[in-house]
C-alpha cells in the first residue's frame, strides 16, 4: 500500500489542512481579539506546526516513492525562497514567539 493510498493518511492530511486554512483566516482578525484570544490562537497554531512537522517527518521517512515526490517538491518550492522545510517551520516558531513575546508586553 502506497503512503497515499491509507485512509488514515489522507484523513490527516486533509484535516491538518483544514486546521491549516481556519486559523490562517481567524488570524487576519488577531489583532481584534483579546488576550486570552490571542493566547488562544497562538496555543492552536503551535499545535497545528507540531503537527505538520511530524507528518512531513513521515513523509520523509516513508519510502514510498509518491510521500518522497511530496518531500522534494516542498523542497524546491521552499528553495524558490531561498529557504529549507525546517527553515520554515524554525521561522513559524519564532514568529510565534514573537507574538507570545508581545503579548506579555500588553497590560
Amino acid at each position: 500500500m502506497g503512503f497515499f493510498d491509507s485512509d488514515i493518511v489522507q484523513q490527516e492530511a486533509k484535516q491538518l489542512f483544514e486546521d491549516y486554512q481556519s486559523m490562517i483566516k481567524l488570524g487576519s482578525d488577531y489583532g481584534k481579539f483579546d488576550r486570552e484570544g490571542k493566547k488562544l490562537y497562538i496555543e492552536q497554531m503551535e499545535g497545528i506546526m507540531d503537527r505538520y512537522r511530524i507528518f512531513m517527518k513521515r513523509f520523509e521517512l516513508s519510502e514510498d516513492f509518491m510521500a518522497q515526490m511530496t518531500v522534494e517538491q516542498l523542497r524546491t518550492q521552499l528553495g524558490q525562497f531561498g529557504i529549507t522545510p525546517d527553515q520554515m517551520f524554525e521561522q513559524m516558531h519564532h514568529t510565534l514567539e514573537r507574538m507570545k513575546s508581545e503579548l506579555e508586553k500588553q497590560p
